[in-house]
């Protein structure tokens, strides 16, 4: 393991039985308020998008827009952000997604996005893959392509992962923690 990767693991902090009993909920509140931590993060974030060629940095709501907004910033890009139904003003997209018990809605506004954009979605952590499967639709419907997925913290025994495959459409899926 790396040092970056010691160092963001070493500032989560894991809350048994939240939000329900039996789930260990992984806190990324603590990698944020460290300085050292979520620069890291962010510089390693911004290198993501660098090295695959990212235009534009979308970000899903909320803890993805914390993590996707320095990061445009850093590797001087423009930010979008990928909101729930209902919360973008003016004309919108949108993807309805399965949840573990039901569906949910997300938006994204398309005129921020033109076909030789090449977009990076960021998200704080890949679980099922149901949030990261719709933003994937929303950037392509909107007319973009996509450079890639990353994240923070992949709970691999949710298999997400292997739910995307045929989403990301060979675009390249990079975590930088699995646990």
């Amino acid at each position: 393991m790396t040092s970056t990767q010691e160092l963001l693991l070493s500032r989560i902090r894991d809350v048994p039985d939240y939000p329900k009993p039996g789930v260990m909920f992984k806190d990324i509140t603590p990698l944020l308020a460290d300085p050292e931590a979520f620069t890291a993060l962010t510089d390693a974030l911004a290198e993501l998008c660098v090295r695959h060629g990212a235009t534009k940095v979308v970000g899903l709501e909320a803890r993805g827009f914390i993590l996707a907004a320095p990061v445009a910033i850093r590797a001087g890009l423009g930010f979008i952000p990928v909101r729930k139904a209902g919360k973008l003003p003016g004309a919108t997209l949108s993807q309805v997604y399965e949840l573990e018990y039901g569906t949910a809605e997300m938006e994204i506004h398309a005129e921020d996005l033109a076909a030789e954009d090449r977009v990076m979605i960021i998200d704080d952590v890949l679980a099922t893959g149901g949030t990261a499967g719709a933003s994937l639709e929303l950037v392509r419907r909107a007319g973009a392509q996509v450079a890639g997925v990353a994240v923070l913290m992949e709970l691999g025994f949710l298999n997400g992962r292997a739910r995307l495959e045929g989403a990301l459409k060979g675009a390249p899926l990079e975590t930088l923690i699995t646990v």
